[in-house]
């Protein structure tokens, strides 16, 4: 009878080795998957509804809230992978493992934790919506989402720009269109010599006359400055909710308007140079060193 062939040890020990780590990737996978399957099917949209049922006119916090409960389901899961796994006991008892994990965390996720609270904080301030039009010093556009890291924002030119949120929580953001109403204002050059309450009161008129402008607060004139060689005028003037409202259409229509009126009525916005000449040139058939020109210079 002939006996069997057994293998040698060190492969037995090596295919052991991998029947192990195999066995416990497997456990990793199934409870890893249970968690994120049920996190994403089930938990993720009843919060989520829940959320913009009471906040139907916050669509910051339902983005919000769906984006953070996804990091959350995430970390949920990976524990109980690495707990089905095995290693359970090794996280909790291995002072070195807690240790790299957590100067892992300090060094490389210092940033990503400070755009994290940051992030909150956009979320659970009132003012800051998505939909909202801001500005802050490295730009301006429409919000469209808070994420775990950034805030993304439309810009006028209709790009998408993703902006740190420890950017907008360490600066100051403007919110000029917050209301129901914008206040825009233009100012005009007119020169010296024309009429100035003639030059205010057509400016007043063509504010009036636009379809775009809001007769109800009406719009105002003043004198802003005497300069040196204009007299500048403004005018103030309100518009309806800007969002719906394309604020430079609104004021290149105004322009052209003050442009055509003060034309017809003969006002010349600005001088055609700082210095007027007046007088007349004449040509004789003298020497060179005689006069060639009689006029004035003012």
């Amino acid at each position: 009878m002939t006996g069997q062939i057994s293998p040698p040890r060190w492969v037995t020990d090596i295919l052991l080795a991998y029947d192990q780590v195999l066995s416990e990737l497997l456990w990793f996978i199934v409870g890893f998957g249970i968690v994120y399957l049920v996190g994403q099917a089930v938990l993720s949209p009843l919060v989520s509804r829940i959320v913009r049922s009471r906040n139907r006119n916050n669509p910051t916090i339902a983005t919000a809230t769906k984006t953070y409960l996804r990091v959350i389901v995430i970390g949920f899961a990976t524990l109980t992978g690495t707990i089905a796994a095995g290693y359970g006991r090794v996280l909790s008892e291995s002072a070195v493992i807690i240790a790299a994990i957590t100067f892992v965390l300090g060094i490389a996720g210092q940033q990503v934790f400070g755009s994290l609270i940051s992030g909150m904080f956009l979320v659970a301030d009132p003012d800051f919506n998505v939909g909202d039009w801001i500005e802050w010093p490295g730009g301006s556009g429409t919000i469209e989402a808070v994420d775990f890291r950034v805030t993304r924002v439309r810009t006028p030119d209709n790009e998408t720009v993703s902006v740190p949120n420890t950017e907008l929580t360490n600066n100051a953001i403007v919110r000029p269109y917050g209301r129901d109403r914008y206040r825009i204002t233009e100012q005009i050059y007119v020169a010296y010599y024309e009429d100035s309450e003639r030059a205010l009161m057509e400016l007043r008129q063509v504010a009036s006359d636009h379809e775009s402008i809001l007769g109800d607060p009406a719009p105002n004139t003043r004198i802003l400055e005497l300069g040196e060689n204009a007299i500048t005028v403004q005018a103030e003037f309100w518009i309806e909710d800007p969002r719906h409202i394309d604020i430079q259409t609104v004021r290149s229509d105004f322009r052209r308007s003050v442009k055509h009126q003060f034309d017809e009525e003969g006002i010349t916005l600005a001088p055609p140079s700082a210095q007027l000449l007046s007088g007349e040139v004449t040509v004789t058939d003298g020497t060179a060193d005689s006069p060639v020109s009689n006029g004035s210079r003012e």
